[in-house]
């Protein structure tokens, strides 16, 4: 079973982040440019909160923020999960299914070391699964 820091092994470990006072525009335009869907918020090198597409979604257009001058802090989520870099993906994506988590920190002595979205998981967890049938396959055949 692969850990979260096989993940990242795999995909990298680019963290990309905005910090809480940056306006909403600006984590959009990141966002847009890395093509991801969510930027940690840090201050001071501390994770202090995750912005989303959805909490843009939820907290601005529904709500009619203006994304240029209204600030991250005011839309991020500040009840951030994070996992382990040891800890399997079963329970990363048991953790994220139970919260309804998309993004994952990983953080390895208090350090960010990457993220893994919800997507990462599912990936890893079919390749596992095909690997398997490859080889029982191969068994069943020879």
């Amino acid at each position: 079973m692969h850990k979260a820091g096989d993940i990242l092994r795999s995909k990298g470990n680019e963290v990309w982040s905005i910090g809480p006072e940056e306006m909403i525009i600006d984590a959009l335009r990141i966002m847009a440019e890395k093509r991801i869907g969510a930027l940690l918020v840090l201050n001071e090198g501390k994770i202090v909160g995750i912005v989303s597409e959805r909490d843009y979604a939820r907290k601005v257009a529904l709500e009619e923020r203006s994304s240029r001058t209204s600030k991250v802090r005011e839309i991020m989520s500040t009840r951030v999960l994070c996992a382990r870099p040891e800890q399997t993906v079963n329970e990363c994506l048991a953790l994220m299914t139970d919260k309804r988590a998309r993004h994952l920190p990983i953080v390895d002595h208090k350090k960010v070391i990457g993220v893994v979205s919800i997507g990462d998981l599912v990936k890893s967890i079919i390749a596992d699964q095909q690997h398997e049938i490859e080889q029982l396959q191969y068994y069943i055949t020879h």
